[in-house]
């Protein structure tokens, strides 16, 4: 097969699930969402603290809507996480003084850590970046940024999962834990 030919695809679009299966998505997302956002704006708003980031929207498609998914399993969402985000910070403050560079840092060093480890988890990749392109308000957290938000806010995202995802007969969360 040749470079153009690969790019035409060749496999299948995965099958439509049904309106019970969105339904418990949605409820899912709406609940881990408002946790952390809950926390955020109503306990720690005023403490220069952040219990929310970006990254943590596409975690709840995974571990809401994507349950089955390897890259949705405990141990992807807190590695994925924590390992981005230690990443992030340090590539921030090892090379902060040029942006776009201690960005792609972040993100492709992420990328290779959380393969070598066996955690890969695409929103890691937002974390690591967000700890880079966050503001004053991130910066200001240094280390403080891999505690809270990235690992309490996964584990506290995580919690939800476990306690929703197992409430319907024909839904299991997690497929595996390590």
């Amino acid at each position: 097969m040749n470079y153009f030919q690969k790019m035409r695809g060749g496999g299948e679009s995965p099958p439509k699930v049904g309106v019970f299966e969105v339904l418990w998505s949605w409820i899912g997302s709406f609940l881990g969402i408002s946790a952390v956002a809950f926390a955020n704006y109503k306990i720690l708003d005023h403490t220069g603290l952040i219990f929310i980031i970006g990254s943590f929207g596409a975690s709840a498609v995974l571990i809401y809507g994507a349950i089955r998914s390897p890259l949705a399993q405990p141990r992807n969402l807190l590695g994925g996480h924590i390992l981005s985000a230690v990443i992030g910070v340090t590539a921030f403050q090892w090379l902060g003084w040029q942006p776009w560079l201690a960005a792609a840092v972040a993100v492709s060093t992420s990328i290779a850590v959380m393969h070598l480890t066996k955690t890969l988890h695409p929103p890691g990749g937002a974390t690591a970046l967000i700890a880079v392109i966050g503001g004053d308000s991130v910066h200001n957290l240094g280390y403080l940024y891999v505690l809270m938000p990235a690992a309490l806010g996964a584990i506290v995202m995580l919690i939800v999962a476990l306690l929703v995802n197992n409430i319907p007969k024909n839904r299991r969360y997690p497929e595996f834990w390590f």
